[in-house]
């Protein structure tokens, strides 16, 4: 299934997405209001609802793709996004040239979060805030959203415990992380994860350590890449994180992000006002964010 979170007579619903087409069930039908309550619900009913879906579209409401307002797909997460910092070994190795420091890939996940605050939809714009940053900077990565929780996770089975992944533009406030000497603040700015525009549940991803990843500013690409060269991947991080922290349905993480950053490049380049932001995920979708 594809989902997706709109805002449909002034509230938050959450919508099944056919190409470009946006289905929003009866009430009746058993649909979910929203991801939460969706993700919260369990893989038995998750398989329910996906052999259901021509059924459920039948008294569902054609909505239009464009001209309605998609939110995040889960507008409100319960906890901070969980963070990878450096897994990708270019990143690497671009970061610590640029910060003139020894080049050595992590023996283990380089793990932050971002505030719940920091959340926005895919089309929302990114505000500039010139009078707390001057140095904003793109980082496309992989979200994924666990959908069953656990603790002390096998790596083995832990794809098991994914509900879908999804783009997310982690927005990153250069000189306030470098300032404050830790990732938080300048991770934390309200607007700064744009994620979306869909949620694609796991058994639509046969493998998500073979997608692309894109980023687009102003029309230039400033990032491809693979997932393929993540250093720890989709199941060793949720391997790693539950070791000795329950995951919980609904948790988000983000997993990292690959080359090409605005602030390893030379001479630097920054996010301004007016700035066009595209980050896009083969198989999942593009976010577009302005900065205002």
């Amino acid at each position: 299934m594809r989902l997706a979170t709109v805002r449909y007579a002034q509230q938050p619903r959450l919508v099944l997405v056919d190409g470009n087409e946006l289905w929003l069930p009866a009430p009746h039908s058993g649909w979910p209001e929203s991801m939460l309550d969706l993700i919260a619900a369990g893989p038995e009913r998750w398989r329910v609802l996906a052999t259901e879906l021509s059924k459920i579209k039948r008294d569902a409401v054609r909505l239009p793709r464009d001209g309605t307002e998609w939110l995040a797909p889960i507008p409100r997460p319960n906890k901070n996004v969980m963070c990878l910092g450096w897994n990708y070994a270019e990143h690497v190795a671009e970061s610590a040239s640029a910060s003139g420091r020894k080049h050595e890939p992590p023996k283990d996940p380089i793990v932050f979060t971002k505030n719940v605050t920091s959340v926005s939809g895919p089309y929302a714009d990114v505000p500039a805030q010139a009078s707390v940053t001057q140095q904003l900077d793109w980082e496309v990565e992989l979200g994924v959203v666990i959908g069953v929780g656990g603790r002390g996770i096998a790596r083995e089975r832990a794809l098991e415990h994914v509900f879908g992944y999804t783009v997310i533009n982690d927005v990153s406030a250069r000189d306030l992380q470098f300032r404050h000497k830790q990732y938080f603040l300048g991770k934390s700015l309200d607007g700064s994860c744009p994620m979306g525009p869909v949620i694609v549940t796991r058994e639509e991803v046969l493998d998500p350590q073979a997608l692309d990843l894109k980023c687009w500013v102003n029309g230039e690409l400033k990032q491809l890449s693979n997932t393929h060269h993540m250093i720890f991947d989709v199941a060793t991080i949720i391997h790693v994180l539950s070791r000795g922290m329950a995951l919980e349905p609904g948790d988000i993480i983000a997993t990292g992000t690959p080359s090409g950053v605005g602030f390893a490049r030379t001479p630097p380049e920054f996010l301004k006002a007016g700035d066009l932001v595209e980050c896009e995920i083969q198989g999942i979708g593009r976010l577009r964010n302005r900065v205002v």
